[in-house]
């Protein structure tokens, strides 16, 4: 069967992955599929950078904006999704092209991982879940090392308590570590001819800045009020767990002065966006463009030669 061409802007918070994306989808006829665990959900518009329908340019935008706060969202269901849309995509002539800085979620989708649902232990994860509360993330991090060093090095870039729970409820429950669920799970070759292209800096402290500059455009444009309004209504754990939202709560509660929370706020980011670079530097097919020794007129006109010499 013949492969798919697919083209995969990724990168850190706050690197220009949208302008991108939306510049090469115009230049190649293409449409994107989101690869943003947060910009799934609803009502997280401002706190997870969705781009407005202005920067989006007339491009179609595909897994952005549709699911409930309350509701529960897997990897595999983004997977079940984004093939789906990629297959559409394709089938307008269109080019499907990846855009979001959510690294498991682009590996999965690209890297044609099969998904089978693994049967739930409650009682277990309720148990496991109060040892990580009262242990904290790094303790149970070496526990997974002790039995899975390969999920302990990429769990110590996520630090996501949800799969670290996960992670260690999959051992004791059946015995099998999550590196060999994974390699079981592995399904046939990929059915993507995948180019990917990566945004950085190579000074982070010019990275750094730009995220700086970019909460403050957040709360500029109503940050505070809409994590009041997150607040005050339903969500899940993983909704709550929002960079954006979070850091503000003291001071919704009355805790923390606003400056305070907000200088929170861009610590928790620059922190978020060094271990997205982590994640993707390991990715050796990554063609990298850094965005403080180019300008973004000549990033966009090398990348777009770039796609068209390996791709079309």
């Amino acid at each position: 069967m013949e492969k798919i061409p697919v083209v995969a802007v990724v990168g850190p918070t706050a690197s220009g992955k949208t302008a991108l994306s939306v510049a090469v989808a115009k230049a190649l006829d293409g449409e994107i599929v989101s690869a943003d665990s947060m910009q799934i959900y609803r009502g997280l518009d401002i706190a997870t950078a969705k781009p407005t329908e202005k920067e989006k340019g007339g491009i179609p935008h595909h897994l952005m904006d549709f699911v409930e706060p309350t509701e529960s969202f897997s990897v595999a269901r983004y997977c079940e999704l984004g093939h789906k849309a990629i297959r559409e995509i394709h089938d307008r002539n269109k080019l499907p092209i990846i855009a979001g800085g959510t690294g498991l979620y682009v590996d999965a989708l690209l890297g044609a991982m099969q998904f089978e649902e693994q049967e739930e232990n409650l009682p277990l994860r309720v148990l496991i879940t109060s040892q990580l509360q009262e242990k904290g993330i790094d303790k149970m991090l070496e526990e997974i090392r002790s039995f899975d060093p390969e999920s302990a090095e990429r769990l110590s870039v996520e630090r996501n308590p949800k799969r670290i729970v996960r992670c260690i409820e999959v051992y004791r429950s059946t015995g099998m570590t999550q590196t060999e669920l994974n390699k079981k799970q592995l399904g046939s070759e990929s059915p993507y001819r995948a180019v990917k292209i990566g945004l950085s800096a190579t000074d982070r402290e010019f990275l750094y800045d730009r995220i700086d500059r970019r909460v403050d455009q957040m709360m500029d444009s109503g940050l505070l009020e809409e994590a009041r309004r997150f607040y005050e209504g339903s969500f899940g754990d993983t909704a709550a767990a929002a960079i954006g939202c979070k850091e503000l709560l003291p001071y919704l509660e009355g805790e923390q002065a606003l400056d305070i929370c907000v200088g929170n706020l861009k610590r928790a980011t620059r922190r978020y966006a060094k271990r997205q670079q982590t994640w993707f530097r390991r990715d050796p097919s990554i063609r990298w463009f850094m965005i403080d020794e180019q300008s973004f007129d000549d990033i966009q006109n090398d990348a777009i030669e770039y796609i068209k010499k390996e791709l079309l």
